[in-house]
């Protein structure tokens, strides 16, 4: 496969990701991404304005996460994010506490 190909399969697959949390699983909450996954939502925007930074493309925190949720990061959360329980914050904070440690 050339190199042209493998960048088109995966901004598809990206743009497929970004649909189906957009649209299709507005019920998983980034918690619960962070907990299974070590990722969420606000990783992903946050990757995407750090690949437009990296290229010259001036994005801020904000942005990036405009570009990834489709609308501004507030309207998402009025709209679709509900409070963590206790036990997926203590599970987050333990995972947290992993995660920092693995990349030191």
């Amino acid at each position: 496969m050339d190199d042209q190909t493998r960048i088109e399969l995966e901004a598809a697959a990206f743009r497929r990701l970004q649909k189906h949390l957009q649209e299709d699983r507005t019920d998983v909450q980034n918690i619960d991404l962070m907990n299974l996954a070590g990722f969420c939502r606000n990783c992903l925007s946050r990757w995407y304005q750090e690949a437009a930074n990296e290229r010259g493309i001036p994005m801020t925190k904000d942005e990036g996460r405009e570009a990834f949720y489709g609308m501004p990061y507030d309207d998402w959360k009025n709209q679709n994010q509900t409070e963590a329980s206790a036990d997926k914050q203590a599970a987050f904070e333990v995972a947290f506490k992993e995660n920092v440690t693995d990349k030191q």
